[in-house]
């Protein structure tokens, strides 16, 4: 590893932890000042902002970067005023520092409380979306954390522009602009140091592919909280109301494609097959949609792909979809335990019983009874922007927002009470 970039991980690292003790203290107000400001100042900055991210485009196409991947790299001027219009949602939303998770009194008048802290230092790793970078700084700031952001090399420059605004908020609300730091290079062995750095950052949250996700397991000497790819699957039940149904795994597979909770797999039970899938999959060739089909699929619609087994376990992130008929409920149940990832599964049927044996026996962050898997999102759960959807189950799973961003400390309140 080259000194510089060893040096420059470890004085970012210095640095954040120093930040963290001013923000485990800072006030509501004081966080909340600094979010509007950092709102203001992309606003502000907008044209710098949307230059580099252009300038990141540029060099992304010249590097032959998927099509899928660049839509998620992409800036323009409404998704930057989204953004901006997110730091302005985080700041009207609760603090959860310092909350009282519960409380209790012992026999011997002791007064135990169960409070609400920051985690301290976050890393977070991630690729592609610059819009990632705000949320997160945001949400890491809200929940009184400072955060070092080592986003993918494609979106540096973009990176960099936000990083600016980003600072420029913190001090102007008075918090040290330390808290929120974008690794500055694109040699990889900045992420290997960041993953060494065990005396500063608390905890690592890796977002992105399957590689980044198995590469940040792999190496880390800090816990991770794991944010895993999005093999997220709609079933069709024996029971469906079919136009629900077709309804539901279009908006699944096709109104953002490239986003992780997107469906990549439909399982059609074989009582509806029949009735259901040809206009479905009319539907989707209408809209662009690649279908990779089972025997049983590419039966009732001629000349589709033949989906190989391995590519159950895949995240298409584009219009591709892998469609298999199922004989049944315990089928489609045991599909997607063997081959999803955890993330968000639905089923659509008028079948209480089958819905209930689906919520409880499908093992993901989030289930689903007849609606689209693209509401697994912090901001439709209601939880404001959120710093990724946890598909492990230690600390948090499914949406992570402020709340997840905090751990608990234990805060005993006596009167002179000794242990016997």
């Amino acid at each position: 590893m080259e000194t510089d970039v060893k040096a420059m991980v470890q004085e970012k690292a210095l640095a954040a932890k120093r930040a963290s003790r001013a923000m485990a203290s800072a006030t509501r107000e004081q966080k909340d000042r600094a979010l509007e400001a950092m709102a203001g100042a992309l606003e502000k900055g907008a044209p710098e902002i949307l230059s580099e991210n252009a300038a990141d485009l540029e060099q992304a196409r010249g590097g032959g970067m998927a099509p899928a991947m660049l839509e998620r790299l992409a800036l323009n001027p409404k998704r930057l005023a989204d953004v901006a219009r997110g730091l302005r949602e985080v700041a009207a939303l609760p603090d959860p520092v310092g909350g009282t998770i519960d409380t209790r009194t012992r026999p011997n008048g002791l007064r135990i409380d169960r409070v609400r802290v920051p985690l301290g230092v976050i890393g977070i790793v991630y690729e592609s979306r610059p819009n990632v970078t705000v949320d997160a700084a945001s949400l890491c700031l809200k929940a009184g954390n400072a955060v070092i952001l080592r986003g993918g090399s494609e979106a540096l420059r973009s990176n960099l522009a936000l990083e600016k605004a980003i600072q420029a908020g913190l001090s102007q609300a008075g918090l040290p602009a330390e808290a929120v730091q974008v690794v500055r290079t694109r040699d990889r062995a900045a992420v290997l140091e960041m993953l060494k750095r065990k005396a500063e950052i608390d905890v690592v949250i890796p977002r992105g592919g399957r590689d980044l996700i198995d590469f940040v397991l792999r190496e880390s000497w800090i816990p991770v909280i794991r944010h895993d790819i999005g093999n997220c699957h709609v079933y069709v039940d024996a029971a469906a109301d079919l136009g629900m149904a077709e309804a539901i795994a279009f908006n699944a597979k096709v109104q953002r494609p490239s986003v992780c909770n997107a469906m990549e797999h439909l399982l059609v039970h074989r009582a509806v097959a029949g009735a259901f899938l040809p206009g479905m999959i009319r539907r989707f060739q209408e809209a662009k949609v690649e279908i990779h089909g089972d025997e049983a699929v590419r039966a009732l619609a001629p000349g589709l792909k033949q989906a190989t087994p391995e590519e159950w376990a895949e995240e298409y992130l584009d219009l591709v979809c892998g469609i298999k008929v199922v004989e049944s409920l315990d089928e489609a149940i045991a599909h997607i335990n063997r081959f999803g990832s955890q993330h968000s599964d639905a089923i659509v049927t008028r079948d209480k019983a089958a819905a209930g044996r689906f919520l409880k026996e499908v093992d993901s962050a989030a289930v689903y009874v007849n609606a689209s898997t693209r509401f697994t999102d912090g901001g439709q759960f209601g939880m404001g922007a959120e710093i990724g959807i946890s598909t492990q189950k230690l600390h948090a799973r499914g949406p992570m927002a402020l709340e997840e961003l905090t751990t608990m400390k234990w805060v005993v309140y006596g009167t002179g009470q000794v242990r016997e």
